[in-house]
């Protein structure tokens, strides 16, 4: 999986992050928006100035000529984003063996944007994970394995935990739990300033509902089997529901200055990817 993350991952560059920024400048970890400033990295020289501390001296420069240099760092703007994905018993679900589980999508999502972020120098940490946020290339073999070692049978929806100001936080699901469910744990985030992207990963037939006849349905999750006589009876019904459902993720996504994009597992994983970064991204503007 982390291979195919990866490939994924390098079809998108993490210039494209730089679209959605308003600086001129792009480099890794910086986010365009290079100034001096608090940090470890050198960014230029420049003349001394009666304002200027006496610690700010670079004597090894000065000492070449007749000029006082200051060595001044550049500021850094790291991000810290937390992600999450749903790894409950219906996310084991595809309706076609040619399709992927929407699991395997979503993991393969996540462990991607991890990479993209990483590259683009900002501190990642998996929600209900004890790994601290971590940057730097390092960081993507431990997340790479807790994803990979994580069991099914969570919670499909994160719990609440506190997080820092100005946290971005993405949620990668189907999202198809109660909106009140979800609007909890998001309205409580966005009025601690903690801002956040939904993604919700879907399978075809859960979009179109294209049964026809006599089906049984049987749920993933205890729940209690269903027959219907003749299921497209209940497709029209179905879709209206769904389409009310999907409003519902949108307008929380609206009113918490939250973002929301769906995708479907037989599009193209890249799709779901630069949408998602370019989202992010947008954030970090």
């Amino acid at each position: 999986m982390r291979q195919q993350a990866q490939d994924l991952a390098a079809t998108l560059p993490p210039l494209l992050v730089a679209a959605h920024r308003v600086a001129s400048t792009v480099s890794p970890g910086a986010h365009g928006r290079r100034r001096s400033g608090p940090g470890d990295a050198f960014w230029q020289f420049r003349a001394y100035q009666p304002f200027d501390a006496a610690r700010m001296i670079d004597w090894r420069r000065s000492a070449r000529g007749s000029t006082t240099y200051i060595r001044e760092r550049e500021f850094e703007t790291a991000q810290t984003v937390y992600l999450w994905r749903d790894v409950s018993p219906s996310m084991r679900w595809r309706s076609d063996r040619r399709l992927v589980e929407k699991r395997e999508r979503a993991d393969l999502l996540t462990l991607a944007l991890v990479i993209l972020l990483i590259e683009a120098g900002e501190r990642v940490a998996l929600l209900g994970e004890p790994l601290r946020p971590r940057t730097g290339q390092p960081a993507i073999e431990p997340i790479a394995q807790l994803l990979a070692m994580t069991k099914d049978g969570g919670a499909s929806l994160p719990a609440y935990e506190p997080l820092p100001r100005n946290a971005t936080v993405v949620l990668i699901g189907d999202l198809l739990d109660p909106l009140t469910d979800l609007s909890a744990v998001v309205k409580r985030w966005a009025g601690e300033a903690v801002t956040g992207h939904l993604l919700q990963v879907t399978d075809p037939a859960e979009e179109g509902f294209p049964y026809r006849g006599r089906i049984r349905f049987e749920g993933l999750e205890a729940e209690a089997p269903h027959l219907l006589g003749r299921a497209e009876a209940i497709s029209t019904d179905y879709r209206e529901r769904l389409v009310r459902h999907r409003d519902g993720l949108t307008d929380l996504a609206r009113t918490t200055g939250w973002t929301f994009a769906q995708h479907t597992t037989d599009r193209s994983a890249e799709s779901a990817l630069l949408a998602l970064f370019g989202m992010i991204g947008g954030r970090f503007a």
